[in-house]
């Protein structure tokens, strides 16, 4: 089952992705995988609202992310890697802006490609990079808001390099960039590829 609360909060099958905006207890995650540590993806309440004493958190090497979970059970990544735990096998791409001042490389900050009943690449704040061009995934959540990310062209044009299976719009709609933006991406994304509109 997948759930997506708000801008980039995304929920697979027990597997929560930058959750954020989190209203009510669950305590159901397995586990949670953090991209950075704005607070639109780092949001410490709802981590607490959703993780449960097994709950693994899986984390850039990011002081403000250690600091605030320095008693959790976390586990921390380090980017252009390949990884796997427990049954999980997952890799980490670098998330950064290229010319925006927002998500700078040398800030190790990720987005995660990760294998679950079909591969997901959740793509964390970033622009068009040469890294995200060479990622092959089924399911594709790609940041269209402009400002902090990619804006909708762009984000279109990744979307017909990477050719997924499934494409679905994230971070637009709550802090930047309207509910329109995802009808206007939708129009520029190959015929050939769903897009799965969920905010």
């Amino acid at each position: 089952m997948l759930e997506i609360n708000t801008q980039s909060s995304i929920k697979i099958e027990g597997i929560y992705f930058d959750p954020f905006k989190i209203k009510e207890e669950r305590h159901d995650a397995k586990v949670i995988f953090i991209t950075h540590s704005h607070y639109d993806h780092f949001d410490i309440n709802s981590i607490k609202k959703v993780k449960n004493e097994n709950t693994i958190i899986i984390v850039p090497n990011d002081e403000e992310i250690l600091f605030s979970l320095k008693s959790e059970n976390v586990f921390v990544v380090e980017p252009s890697r390949e990884y796997e735990i427990g049954n999980i096998k997952f890799k980490t791409v670098p998330s950064y802006n290229i010319e925006k001042p927002f998500h700078k490389r040398e800030y190790g900050w990720i987005g995660y490609v990760v294998k679950l009943d079909k591969t997901y690449y959740i793509m964390g704040d970033t622009d068009l990079t040469e890294e995200s061009k060479n990622v092959k995934c089924d399911h594709l959540f790609v940041p269209i808001g402009g400002t902090y990310t990619m804006d909708y062209k762009e984000a279109a044009n990744l979307t017909n390099i990477i050719k997924p299976k499934i494409v679905t719009p994230i971070h637009y709609g709550s802090i930047i960039g309207d509910k329109s933006l995802s009808l206007k991406f939708k129009k520029l994304v190959d015929k050939s590829i769903e897009v799965k509109i969920i905010l």
